[in-house]
């Protein structure tokens, strides 16, 4: 589930308490699978700083390998699952292996456990790869599954969903958990969860602000609003690599049902301080994911913060004058603008 390097560093080198925070949320039900999405068996109401996830926590976590890496994903109907595009490439149709109902992908004995393959990669069009936009990709599994206790879909975050500052969320996969100089992990055994703050727009975009300049030199037109951050400004806590693709969710206020907000894609370092998580924002692609998915449609709940969004009054202390409306990191811009232009943005 890697968020940190260029485009997750997996694809590049081939529940849960809400705190004090308080949600208001409006069930969009022209769609009855909303009623039935994002509950999962788990009791409890971490990753690095986080901890193993039980069996049914998460069910619908997904694992899957290519020939090259690893990835997570979630299952989002009896027969789709939502990742990153950076994770995988229509190559990979006929040397992907897909996992469900585990918490432990390299046990030899899980019951719960269902494997399928691919029959359909169908990514974004208008993915990025040097600006990590839309990087969101929807893979149908070879043969539908049935749910169980172990097995389920989540729901997604509708396209009028909002995610204020300082929300809590919770993001899963099977990453590195210890970081080290080298920017090499250990990999843990079983699935892993950690709880990070939603981190506003406006202050994810000043984290970033070298970042985001050079990002618009490539693309001029590029849609901010398509990312959502997260993470501790301490740092301590995040997703990282073998992590990306998996989902960053949220949990309706006194309801057992958990809502994707992001996809794991990107990020700089693991857990490092003011370097938050970035994440596609699921609830951007509601109309594209209906147009591509068949079958079984998934279920889209609108997710609401209540009260004034505490990032819309952030005023980043950078020297520099700039939009404060962006959320992105792809490190390897950086690397292949001159000295010079790099220079330029970050004194104006």
């Amino acid at each position: 589930m890697s968020i940190f390097g260029i485009s997750g560093c997996q694809s590049q080198e081939p529940g849960k308490h809400l705190g004090s925070l308080s949600l208001s949320l409006s069930l969009s039900l022209s769609d009855s699978h909303s009623l039935l999405c994002g509950k999962a068996a788990g009791s409890k109401s971490r990753i690095i700083g986080g901890q193993d996830a039980q069996l049914g926590d998460w069910p619908w976590q997904v694992y899957f390998t290519t020939s090259y890496s690893s990835c997570g994903g979630s299952l989002i109907s009896n027969e789709w699952v939502l990742t990153a595009a950076h994770c995988i490439s229509r190559d990979d149709l006929n040397y992907t292996k897909v996992q469900l109902g585990v918490v432990q992908p390299d046990s030899v004995s899980n019951s719960t456990k269902v494997t399928r393959r691919l029959s359909e990669i169908i990514c974004h069009p208008e993915y990025d790869s040097l600006t990590s936009e839309n990087d969101i990709c929807l893979l149908k599994l070879s043969a539908p599954v049935d749910f169980t206790p172990y097995i389920q879909p989540i729901c997604l975050a509708s396209e009028n969903s909002t995610f204020h500052d300082g929300l809590a969320s919770w993001v899963t996969g099977f990453g590195v958990t210890e970081t080290r100089r080298i920017g090499l992990g250990l990999n843990p055994s079983s699935l892993q969860e950690v709880q990070v703050p939603i981190v506003g727009n406006n202050r994810c975009m000043c984290y970033y602000y070298e970042t985001f300049m050079n990002a618009l030199l490539f693309n001029p037109n590029l849609n901010t609003n398509n990312y959502l951050c997260a993470g501790f400004k301490e740092g301590g806590k995040d997703s990282c690599q073998g992590d990306s693709g998996g989902p960053l969710m949220v949990q309706l206020q006194n309801s057992s049902q958990w809502v994707q907000a992001g996809i794991v894609s990107f990020g700089e370092g693991c857990a490092v301080p003011m370097k938050p998580g970035v994440y596609t924002r699921v609830s951007q692609y509601q109309s594209w994911i209906n147009d591509t998915v068949t079958g079984m449609e998934p279920g889209f709940v609108t997710f609401t913060s209540p009260g004034i969004d505490s990032d819309l009054s952030f005023t980043c202390t950078t020297t520099t004058s700039a939009p404060l409306d962006f959320c992105l990191n792809d490190t390897s811009i950086l690397n292949v603008l001159s000295p010079s232009i790099s220079q330029f943005i970050t004194t104006q």
